[in-house]
């Protein structure tokens, strides 16, 4: 492919003042960034406490503490956000049903339905960002 033509078939400057495509990289960006960030708060607590938010009984079913489970999260959380980045057709789809699980889980807890009803929207968001990356990502090469 030519360096003066994007992934979407149209030349750069073209594809730059497409609205779907500036929604495609503003959605990108965000759940690159986002899941990443995140992520390695889950190691330092500094935006929040993180095990506060892990629901009890999920809390009785997964080894160690909540804490230690808040690490696997994180983990989690950071390889997404790297998946969104290099595969968004995948990583929007997986950083979606992730926001479903934490969704199920805040449901859970008394106290946190309005992040849950946030985490919601941006379940959306996600998903919005699957369709625009069927359009705009570059399709997976086959060689």
């Amino acid at each position: 492919m030519s360096p003066d033509v994007s992934t979407t078939g149209l030349p750069r400057r073209a594809a730059l003042s497409d609205p779907g495509y500036q929604a495609f990289l503003l959605l990108r960006t965000v759940f690159t960034v986002a899941p990443i960030l995140f992520g390695l708060d889950k190691f330092a607590n500094l935006l929040v406490d993180w095990p506060s938010y892990l629901a009890p009984w999920i809390d009785t079913i997964v080894p160690g503490t909540a804490g230690q489970a808040m690490y696997v999260i994180g983990v989690v959380e950071v390889v997404a956000g790297i998946t969104v980045a290099l595969i968004p057709r995948f990583g929007s789809w997986l950083v979606a049903a992730w926001l479903a699980g934490i969704i199920v889980n805040l449901l859970t807890v008394p106290g946190f339905y309005d992040i849950a009803l946030r985490d919601f929207g941006l379940l959306v968001a996600a998903v919005a960002l699957a369709r625009l990356a069927s359009r705009y990502a570059p399709a997976p090469r086959t060689s």
